[in-house]
This record gives C-alpha cells, sequence and structure tokens, in this order.
C-alpha cells in the first residue's frame, strides 16, 4: 500500500464516507465515529441492527483518551494492552454520537497492533469506526478477496493489506471487571484483571 492510498482514505472518511482497512484481527469499516450520518451509513452497509453499538479506533491511548473518560484503573489497561488485539470498554464523551453507541453511555476503543490502521487513523485525524467489514451475521473478512460485492460498491477505498490473523479482539470492561467476549489474548487479560482487583 502506498501512503497515496492511506491519504484517499482519510480524505474519503473526513467527506463521511466508509472505507475497509486491515488490522491484526480482521477487516474494519472505518468512517468517522464522531459524524452521526457516516456512522448510519456503517449500519446501512453493513445491515446492522441499529441497538448494537460499534466501537470507535484511535491511532494511540493519549488519542482515545480526548474522546473517552478513563479511570486510573481503566487507563492502566489500556496502557499495557493498546495497541493490541483488544477492545476496551469505557466511558464515551459527548463528542462520539449517540448513533454509534445506541445511545449507550459507553464505547468499545480499540488501537489496533496494525500499522496500516494506525497510519489510516492518524492520517483522518478523527476516531475512526471500528467494525468488522461483513455484512452482519456474515462471515469475518481476512482477505479483500472476501468483501462482499455489495461492500465493495459501498465503501470509498479499499486497503489492502494481505491475509490478516482472524482471531477476534477481546472485549472487555475493565472498570467492572468484565470480559464480555473472549478473543485474542483473553488469558493475559483475565489475569490482569484478577491482579488488579484488589485495587478497586
Amino acid at each position: 500500500m502506498s501512503d497515496d492510498d492511506v491519504q484517499r482514505a482519510a480524505d474519503a472518511i473526513r467527506r463521511g464516507e466508509a472505507v475497509v482497512y486491515p488490522t491484526e484481527t480482521v477487516y474494519g469499516m472505518g468512517a468517522d465515529a464522531t459524524n452521526a450520518d457516516a456512522v448510519e451509513r456503517v449500519f446501512d452497509i453493513k445491515g446492522r441492527d441499529r441497538d448494537k453499538p460499534l466501537s470507535a479506533g484511535f491511532p494511540d491511548v493519549d488519542a482515545a483518551l480526548e474522546h473517552v473518560v478513563a479511570d486510573e484503573r481503566e487507563e492502566a489497561f489500556m496502557r499495557r494492552f493498546l495497541p493490541g488485539p483488544v477492545t476496551v470498554v469505557v466511558e464515551r464523551r459527548d463528542s462520539l454520537p449517540d448513533a454509534l453507541v445506541a445511545g449507550k453511555e459507553r464505547v468499545g476503543v480499540r488501537v489496533p497492533d496494525h500499522e496500516l490502521a494506525l497510519d489510516l487513523f492518524r492520517a483522518a485525524g478523527t476516531p475512526v469506526t471500528a467494525t468488522s467489514a461483513n455484512r452482519s451475521g456474515t462471515g469475518s473478512i481476512t482477505h479483500p478477496s472476501q468483501l462482499s460485492d455489495e461492500i465493495r460498491e459501498a465503501v470509498a477505498v479499499v486497503l489492502d493489506g494481505g491475509t490478516t490473523p482472524g482471531t477476534e479482539s477481546t472485549v472487555v470492561d475493565p472498570g467492572r471487571g468484565v470480559v464480555h467476549r473472549r478473543g485474542a489474548m483473553a488469558d493475559d487479560i483475565e489475569a490482569w484483571l484478577d491482579e488488579h482487583d484488589s485495587d478497586a
């Protein structure tokens, strides 16, 4: 992938369009997570229920903290496991619209351990939706060749990073000590939660 491709994708995100990008888990669909219309577009493209929240992707933890509220324990968890195949659920700030999180107060934060994804997030300069690039109810995408025609036609740019590992991220709410979905690094995460439980 060239820098030009990343820039084209970043420009598309800023215009309110959706793009497909690789992560260290599966391919994601990215749009401006602060733009309710762009978020709605992602739901439409995926055929996803509006009551299922989307996560937001960031280039690093500091960028995430501009859009979420994290206490000491939550921030410590984020700095230990991000970047990495982990979705960290924390309280959102008002910059992230209701549409993104189905009106809930908490949001999933992703900082992928994947240089192409991070380059895209940095170039976009805004939180980017982090949801798998498949139609709801179908399998995750680990290579651009698996993208459905509907999705390929609906997005502005597909960033091809080759084949991704395919393991889903672990979804965890460290403030509440809850693992919502076991995925990559789940054992390490549960060990950390157990170890830091006495601090809570």
